[in-house]
């Protein structure tokens, strides 16, 4: 029995080992792919960022919901963080000589007289016009109505005048009614009064002009250590955002109001005082209020002084807003509002949408200051890296031209090739049919 086991056991120690042939067939049959490549390769890291992306549209989804259904709270908040940034730099000034409590209390009593004075009564002044207003722009629509379909009578093509009269008529009659007049204020607190939002707003705003940058280092104690600094660059951009785009959009305002009044004025324009409100107003809508505005004007022109007043009017107003857009404006407010013209209607839309006029009004220094943070955290503050872009875009189509060229050479090249083959084969055809002959 001994024998047997030691010969089994020589057996077995002296088993062959297996060919490597052999191994690397039985490796072979291992599959290549791992869980964890699942998620490494390409198709890995781009379901990842995906699902990220997801998670945050959706986080941002249900805070924009939270906001529209909280709009007693947040609108006056918004608008007082808004206010307070533009005030700010008065209320640092006067800290030098004064305490915090006083400083607080002189700018805040101080744009509450100027601003509230001022604005009430103009805001009054246009409102006890805006039904004259409207019923002069009406009627200066329906003349340039006529004057068009006069133009257009002759031509193959038609308007439809049922239409434009229905959609004038829908517009007047929400125009002239109360809910218009109330809708612009109501927005403000959808589920509660004007008042009761007012209140809370001069209330949030002192207390951000007297505690703003206490409640500022308390948010800034909570975060982590390691990205406090890009968190205290983000809340100066939006203090500087903020506050230039108010004082911006405000002088740029100014400047609009008083153009077009002033030629208002000139030509005996009745009405000129509440249209330079209104222009005034328009303008803190980019792009759209004081054009809206200035065609306010010229329609109450041309019903009340005629076309070539109305014409008059028209150009004034051209020429205010292209001075707006190329000098003042990039001068006013080169870093307040450094976004494109379509990014910025499409904020003014989505604004419109969920928040009506206010909406309106709050949607670009929003998408302004969101962009801003955006750079911060993502470490593109570098105007560069679009013209960088934009040139290895452009070395990527020369590269694709040039292929193009190459690969156009190259089949000329083998059609020669072949063309050669196909001469070389019939002359030695010629040859074959000569030596029989």
């Amino acid at each position: 029995m001994a024998f047997f086991r030691k010969a089994s056991s020589a057996r077995k120690g002296t088993r062959p080992s297996p060919s490597p042939t052999l191994a690397a067939a039985r490796a072979s049959n291992h599959p290549e792919f791992t869980v964890q490549g699942l998620w490494t390769d390409v198709a890995g890291r781009m379901g990842i960022r995906c699902l990220q992306i997801l998670i945050i549209g959706t986080v941002v989804a249900f805070l924009v919901v939270g906001m529209l259904r909280l709009t007693m709270i947040v609108i006056p908040t918004l608008i007082a963080l808004i206010l307070s940034c533009a005030l700010w730099p008065l209320v640092v000034r006067l800290r030098k000589v004064l305490s915090p409590m006083l400083a607080a209390w002189v700018v805040f009593l101080g744009s509450l007289l100027v601003l509230g004075g001022i604005g009430t009564g103009l805001v009054f002044s246009v409102i006890r016009e805006w039904p004259t207003l409207v019923d002069q722009a009406v009627e200066g629509f329906n003349q340039l109505n006529e004057l068009v379909q006069r133009l257009i009578g002759d031509m193959p093509f038609t308007v439809d005048q049922e239409q434009i009269d229905s959609a004038v008529e829908t517009v007047t009659s929400f125009i002239t009614s109360s809910q218009f007049g109330a809708g612009a204020l109501n927005t403000l607190t959808a589920a509660g009064s004007f008042v009761t939002g007012l209140i809370l707003l001069l209330v949030i705003l002192f207390f951000f002009l007297k505690d703003g940058d206490r409640i500022w280092a308390f948010f800034i104690s909570w975060t982590p250590q390691h990205f406090r600094h890009k968190w205290i660059t983000s809340g100066d951009r939006a203090l500087h955002t903020f506050g230039g785009y108010i004082r911006g959009t405000a002088i740029v305002a100014a400047v609009d109001a008083i153009g077009i009044t002033a030629t208002l004025l000139i030509l005996q324009v009745p009405l000129a005082l509440p249209l330079g409100v209104v222009v005034f107003l328009g303008s803190f809508i980019p792009m759209v209020g004081a054009t809206v505005a200035g065609i306010l004007a010229t329609l109450v022109a041309l019903v009340t002084n005629g076309p070539i007043i109305a014409l008059i009017v028209l150009a004034a107003v051209i020429l205010v807003n292209q001075l707006e857009g190329n000098f003042l404006q990039p001068v006013v407010m080169a870093q307040a509002l450094n976004l494109h013209a379509l990014v910025i209607l499409m904020a003014l839309t989505a604004g419109t949408v969920l928040g009506g006029i206010v909406g309106a009004v709050l949607a670009v220094p929003l998408t302004a200051v969101a962009w801003g943070i955006i750079k911060v955290w993502t470490e593109r503050e570098n105007p560069e890296a679009v013209t960088k872009a934009k040139e290895q875009i452009q070395e990527m189509a020369e590269l694709r031209k040039e292929d193009a060229a190459l690969q156009k050479l190259e089949q000329k090249q083998e059609k020669a090739a072949e063309l050669e083959e196909e001469a070389e084969q019939l002359v030695e055809d010629a040859d074959r049919l000569e030596g029989k002959n």
